[in-house]
């Protein structure tokens, strides 16, 4: 098993982005993005995908969380693919049906390296806390286009915004461990094509 670290750094005139994770790791993390309800949702996703992460952003939040938001999931993305290198001896794919309270998400994923991203739900309120809903799908959306990961989030039930995004992120973190993960039974990488 190599090590599956990476450190990614973005710094644009909107938002200014340092995330480390190790894909190894046994969840523990430090996040600072000045979104509160972001932050806790990125803690529940290191927790649940036993990932180590630090996200520290500074973002134009004088605007309003879009921008904080959609690049935080450029360099969360972008940190995943690194860390992943060439891929070889893992599970590839990954899916996860997470229960909380009154909300049902599934999520799939699949690290083939072609980005593709479903997601197809209206949040009951426009806010959690601090960050707008509608952030949640272009914080995603970033992910998957950046790491070049398939990805599907269906909402199956649910009534409290923040049980289902909480199941969202969740779900997801339990997918991508998932699909992170070696088989020892995979020599090379999981594809009749020869590479991912």
């Amino acid at each position: 098993m190599s090590n599956r670290k990476a450190k990614i750094i973005r710094q644009t005139k909107e938002t200014d982005i340092e995330i480390s994770i190790d894909l190894d790791g046994k969840g523990s993390s430090e996040i600072h993005t000045g979104i509160g309800f972001l932050d806790h949702m990125l803690e529940g996703f290191a927790k649940h995908g036993f990932f180590d992460l630090t996200a520290f952003v500074k973002g134009d939040l004088c605007v309003d969380g879009h921008h904080t938001t959609e690049d935080c999931g450029i360099v969360l993305g972008q940190s995943v693919l690194t860390a992943l290198g060439d891929k070889v001896g893992i599970r590839r794919y990954g899916s996860c049906i997470l229960p909380m309270d009154d909300a049902l998400v599934l999520c799939a994923v699949d690290l083939c390296g072609r980005p593709y991203f479903n997601y197809q739900f209206t949040f009951p309120t426009e806010k959690i806390g601090d960050l707008d809903t509608e952030l949640i799908r272009e914080f995603f959306y970033a992910i998957s286009y950046s790491a070049g990961m398939n990805l599907h989030i269906k909402v199956l039930d649910g009534i409290n915004s923040h049980h289902i995004a909480e199941a969202m992120f969740k779900a997801f973190a339990k997918a991508l461990d998932q699909a992170v993960s070696y088989d020892p039974r995979i020599g090379d990488v999981l594809s009749t094509k020869g590479t991912l």
